[in-house]
């Protein structure tokens, strides 16, 4: 086993190299690539839950997001529900979601569901009790669909970087045009972190894909990360990092007060920066470094940060790197 593979990284061939530069050209939408100018993020203090509309609000039209951007789009938030238990680190938190809901209503959204398939969740009903989550559904009248049993279609993998000819998808998809990425922000096991693209593994239906998506794992999660982010465009990402989870993440870890929420349409950009708040190299990070190396803006110059500097929220979120391969020189 290569240092790459043993540490949870990887590097793209020549020609997958090839193929990609390509492939990013026709995913340009979903990444913000081709843009003229540097891409922005937003970061916002937030040391609670509580009056995170404003935030949220203040972030997009810093991101030049406004009601022309948003007008009769109907919207899919994917919040991240990958394990319920005890602590709010576990989970995005129910009040992002029904703040960014909120927010894209004002601004003229013409549809909003939330959707997610969790990874380990076969209850998920039951999870979004435990969670906190059915209670603002039902307040905000919010429909939930559970991803892991929508039906489903088949999408042609754009570079096929995991070796999966086709990505079977959620039928809700077809439904939107607009995806937003609410995360948690946290360390992870297998791939170092997870934060907005990560998260759209629970956009794959555990239906298809087994639990916790057992066939994406072996494809390589590193690998799926890429094929997901390249073949279904998101629009959007809100990242809650108000509580994160350091250490044995995405579910044994601890919860960390980090106090920020990080914002941004281009979902590389979005997770670069989240790194960095961190106190991870994001090129060290394996879908992200991979995603720089074909175009995607990770790097600190191609960024416009807007909001508060990172230099300013940084917290070195805790890694375990004697005994967790992808934490292995992750730190900046």
């Amino acid at each position: 086993m290569s240092r790459a593979e043993s540490t949870g990284r990887f590097r793209i061939t020549r020609r997958q190299f090839l193929a990609a530069g390509l492939g990013t050209v026709a995913a340009a939408g979903a990444w913000g690539l081709l843009q003229p100018t540097r891409v922005r993020t937003f970061i916002a203090r937030a040391p609670d839950y509580l009056d995170l509309s404003w935030r949220i609000r203040a972030g997009l039209a810093e991101l030049g997001i406004g009601a022309a951007s948003v007008r009769g789009k109907r919207i899919l938030l994917k919040p991240n529900l990958v394990e319920t238990g005890p602590g709010i680190h576990r989970t995005t938190h129910p009040a992002v979601v029904q703040a960014a809901a909120e927010v894209l209503r004002e601004l003229g959204a013409a549809h909003i569901i939330v959707g997610e398939g969790p990874a380990h969740i076969t209850d998920t009903p039951r999870g979004l009790q435990l969670t906190g989550m059915a209670d603002v559904l039902r307040a905000d009248r919010l429909p939930f669909v559970d991803l892991n049993y929508d039906d489903v279609f088949a999408r042609k993998n754009r570079i096929a970087f995991s070796g999966l000819p086709e990505l079977l998808l959620p039928a809700s998809l077809r439904e939107v045009d607009w995806v937003v990425s609410l995360p948690k922000l946290k360390t992870h096991h297998w791939v170092g972190m997870s934060a907005s693209m990560k998260n759209l593994f629970g956009l794959m239906p555990g239906s298809c894909y087994g639990w916790p998506k057992n066939v994406l794992h072996w494809a390589g999660i590193d690998r799926v990360v890429l094929d997901i982010n390249l073949t279904v465009p998101c629009q959007l990402a809100i990242v809650d990092g108000i509580v994160g989870m350091e250490g044995d993440g995405p579910i044994m870890g601890s919860p960390v007060p980090a106090g920020v929420l990080v914002m941004g349409s281009s979902l590389p950009a979005v997770d670069a920066t989240c790194a960095r708040i961190m106190g991870i190299r994001p090129e060290r990070v394996g879908y992200l470094g991979a995603s720089g190396e074909i175009g995607a803006p990770i790097a600190a110059d191609a960024i416009q940060q807007v909001g508060e500097p990172i230099s300013a929220v940084r917290r070195d979120f805790a890694l375990l790197p004697e005994r967790i391969p992808a934490h292995r020189g992750l730190r900046a």
